[in-house]
């Protein structure tokens, strides 16, 4: 069942799981991959989801059921990270220097799927949000190896400079899974 905003959805801050919910009304709680840490400071109080938080929500979902065959819930998953990282995430510096350069000019735009490569492996990352020159873009692979100590997992961001961002290749959008 695909979820759709309602007035009575709030995000907040929760305790128990050290993570930023979504309180879905009647008793359902949608826990997010995002620490305290990364959240700006408002994330902490409880706040509404907003008309403009719906929005964003509602065209990624559109948008990702146009572009890749998801069930409901994870198509619901991947749109409520989406939102909570592009809303509520601390603004982040590029780190592109662990990306190679891509050989082919992408247009940067949110809700858009890309290709990230390192020397060793790809992964898949959506935009969700896009600057002038870096896109802010959240890891869809189950997970992103940048060093051989360092992995970005399933639905966090990075940074990075457009220059770094791929067009899809036919392998790399079958990684899609859920978490």
């Amino acid at each position: 069942m695909l979820l759709m905003p309602k007035r009575d959805w709030q995000w907040g801050y929760s305790e128990t799981h050290g993570v930023l919910s979504v309180s879905l009304g009647d008793d359902m709680e949608f826990l997010s991959p995002y620490k305290l840490k990364s959240l700006i400071p408002d994330a902490k109080e409880t706040m509404e989801f907003s008309v403009e938080h719906a929005k964003f929500y509602i065209d990624l979902v559109d948008r990702l059921s146009k572009t890749l065959p998801l069930t409901d819930a994870l198509l619901v998953q991947i749109a409520l990270n989406a939102t909570a990282a592009h809303f509520l995430l601390k603004p982040q510096m590029p780190k592109s220097w662990f990306f190679n350069t891509s050989h082919q000019c992408v247009y940067s735009e949110v809700g858009k799927l890309v290709q990230l490569s390192t020397s060793e492996h790809t992964a898949l990352a959506m935009v969700i949000e896009s600057g002038l020159q870096a896109s802010l873009v959240m890891i869809m692979s189950i997970e992103c190896r940048l060093t051989d100590s360092k992995t970005l997992g399933q639905f966090e961001t990075i940074k990075v400079m457009h220059d770094r961002l791929a067009p899809l290749s036919s392998s790399t959008q079958q990684q899609i899974h859920a978490a």
